[in-house]
């Protein structure tokens, strides 16, 4: 094998790093059409279908990304290690702290049905009573953040098509610095039509122009 050199051997590239600026949650109703794409010709990003809206303001933590996974071990006679291993579970969770009040938030804060919710003609109060049996309420969900980088925006998404809100974080009420917040933690479940419970996407005019430098092809 050939000598070489430190300097000729590394390859790092600090443009290739990315960080989330800013970005979005999306929620539409289950029965909302599902996202396929995230761009359109020219790297430009796609209208999104009917239904999906914007949570609005997220906190400053941003979003939070979990992946559980569990692993069934079997060992052998003389094995000091696993013979076999197998994933029973992979389940993956966002968690985002919503700031802005409004129907979308309070209806899934509430987890009440708020599609027929209005204010009262006198004097615009709405009112909600918790539901006595929480109703496993599925949403579809698009996560997307946004980078700079020298050609342009670069777009990281992460599409579930079938969630649900499984923990809700105590909501404080004070005059301090912090809004009065919705903070939700949702969980992505198998989209049976669409055969998948997440999809990542990358994509936008500076991810394009990255395409070479990423040892990514493109599709001829």
């Amino acid at each position: 094998m050939a000598a070489t050199t430190w300097d000729a051997l590394k390859d790092k590239k600090s443009e290739l790093i990315r960080k989330a600026l800013e970005g979005s949650v999306f929620v539409a109703d289950i029965s909302a059409t599902a996202i396929s794409t995230l761009t359109t010709t020219g790297a430009a990003l796609n209208a999104l279908p009917a239904g999906y809206e914007d949570l609005g303001q997220i906190s400053k933590d941003g979003l939070s990304w979990g992946r559980s996974v569990d692993i069934s071990d079997v060992t052998s006679w003389g094995a000091t290690e696993p013979t076999r291993s197998d994933v029973t579970k992979d389940v993956t969770t966002l968690k985002c702290v919503a700031q802005e009040t409004k129907l979308l938030t309070i209806g899934l804060h509430t987890g009440a049905d708020v599609s027929a919710v209005v204010g009262t003609i006198a004097t615009g109060e709405v009112a909600i009573a918790k539901p006595a049996i929480s109703a496993s309420r599925y949403y579809r969900v698009l996560a997307i953040s946004v980078d700079i980088g020298d050609g342009g925006e670069i777009y990281i998404a992460r599409y579930l098509p079938r969630a649900k809100i499984v923990d809700y974080a105590e909501q404080k009420w004070s005059d301090g610095d912090d809004p009065i917040q919705y903070d939700l933690t949702w969980q992505s479940f198998v989209d049976s039509t669409l055969g998948y419970s997440e999809k990542y996407y990358w994509g936008g005019p500076g991810w394009l122009a990255l395409l070479d430098e990423m040892g990514i092809e493109i599709d001829t």
